[in-house]
């Protein structure tokens, strides 16, 4: 099982979560079950603001990547623990607005906004917009105008850096669906035609060069590449950056032979590299904004099947079927990620079995996982998946036909539900 302060085994045996039993848990709630530490959640979050409140220029600030979970009671932890928000959608900005938000507080992202949701997001009075391209910049100063309104924008570009990621997540290379690249100078272009517009206001320049980063130099090369772009703007375009968005891609671990990255040094070492390369430069030194998602809720969530059944093949593996799977957590599908998991009946017994757990989907391919480390499994056992706090919920599904699982905060303790669980009416409310 991952070594997390929040993940113990209680007097019973059973896999506690933020010091409440994981068994009676599914017993109260029902299985399949997100559960979600809100106290761990709202520490990383603290820890994200401090530090770059202390690290980095004035102004800086962390903004929650609300893709990797979004419902109103993550937005309003977000910003009563003084954070921005990220959002990607039109329904992101109205979760976050629904919860309390204010839209000042919101970054607006999106490779592909439709002039629905610029309109949305102009109307509400965002705080910031991550335009992608030419294109959209043109949008924007026409939306804008049409609405007599003067939104803060910036403009996204690629620095042409490969962190070494999941190819899926690999957001910094040249040839990405993101942004403008540096390398060929279409950012410098872009940047002009930015310049010129006459209803937005340039206020500076958003990166993400990844997911799943385990140590700062990638972030480095980040700082690098951009400080470069940065002082040549200026030189050619006379323009000097106020804000510069450094992106997210802090990892978590999902298993055990995988390193717990210390994010607080990685924040503090980029500050470094930021400074130093600013006074090289004689470069003002400008806001900086970033976006953990994963990084803050990744670890923190814990979910909950009901083994239905075990079954063996000979010389072939062992396959305990569970009650969720792909509609819940498509990860494994996906992009084959890898995640812990723990028998919570029996959390304290030697996971010294090798078992893959099969999802409810008719699909060969709906796994949780294959060869997963376990103790020995029996129908009717509460089987935990650990680290699923990030892109489970927010990429769930009603494949089948079947209703997505709540979500249960933990805090001091107590749990209580922050989103209900679907119903067979839900599954029908749209239908005509």
């Amino acid at each position: 099982m991952l070594h997390q302060q929040n993940l113990t085994v209680n007097a019973a045996g059973h896999l506690a979560v933020g010091g409440v039993d994981a068994v009676a848990l599914a017993g109260e709630y029902g299985t399949p079950l997100y559960v979600l530490d809100e106290d761990m959640v709202r520490e990383r979050m603290r820890l994200y603001r401090d530090v770059m409140a202390q690290a980095f220029p004035a102004g800086s600030r962390p903004y929650y990547a609300s893709k990797a979970l979004c419902c109103k009671a993550l937005c309003a932890w977000a910003h009563e623990e003084g954070l921005g928000l990220d959002a990607v959608s039109a329904g992101e900005i109205y979760t976050a607005l629904a919860a309390g938000v204010p839209a000042a507080d919101i970054c607006f992202h999106g490779n592909a906004k439709t002039e629905a949701e610029l309109r949305c997001a102009i109307a509400s009075g965002v705080g910031l917009i991550a335009a992608d391209g030419e294109e959209e910049l043109a949008r924007i100063d026409a939306v804008a105008a049409a609405l007599h309104a003067r939104p803060r924008v910036l403009l996204r570009v690629t620095p042409g850096i490969d962190p070494h990621t999941f190819a899926a997540v690999n957001t910094g290379v040249v040839d990405v669906k993101f942004g403008v690249p540096i390398p060929t100078g279409q950012a410098l272009a872009a940047t002009r035609t930015a310049l010129g517009m006459k209803h937005m206001d340039l206020a500076g320049f958003h990166c993400h060069i990844g997911s799943q980063i385990f140590d700062a130099s990638p972030f480095h090369l980040e700082v690098d590449v951009m400080l470069s772009f940065l002082d040549q703007v200026r030189r050619e375009l006379g323009y000097t950056v106020g804000v510069l968005d450094l992106g997210g891609g802090f990892a978590v671990p999902y298993t055990e032979d995988e390193p717990v990255p210390d994010c607080e040094e990685m924040l503090r070492r980029t500050a470094e590299r930021l400074d130093a390369r600013c006074r090289e430069l004689d470069y003002p030194a400008p806001a900086v904004l970033m976006e953990p998602g994963r990084g803050i809720v990744g670890a923190a969530g814990v979910t909950l099947y009901t083994v239905q059944n075990v079954k063996s093949v000979p010389g072939g593996s062992t396959f305990a079927a569970v009650d969720g799977g792909m509609g819940d957590n498509p990860r494994y599908a996906l992009y084959g990620a890898r995640h812990s998991a723990v028998i919570a009946d029996r959390a304290g017994d030697p996971a010294d079995r090798r078992v893959t757990i099969a999802g409810r989907c008719c699909e060969s391919g709906d796994l949780v996982g294959e060869d997963v480390p376990l103790q020995a499994p029996r129908a009717g056992d509460t089987l935990a998946v650990l680290v699923t706090g990030a892109y489970n919920y927010s990429m769930a599904s009603n494949y089948n036909r079947v209703p997505r699982p709540p979500i249960v905060a933990l805090r001091g303790g107590e749990s209580r539900i922050i989103v209900r669980r679907e119903t067979a009416e839900d599954l029908v409310r749209l239908d005509v």
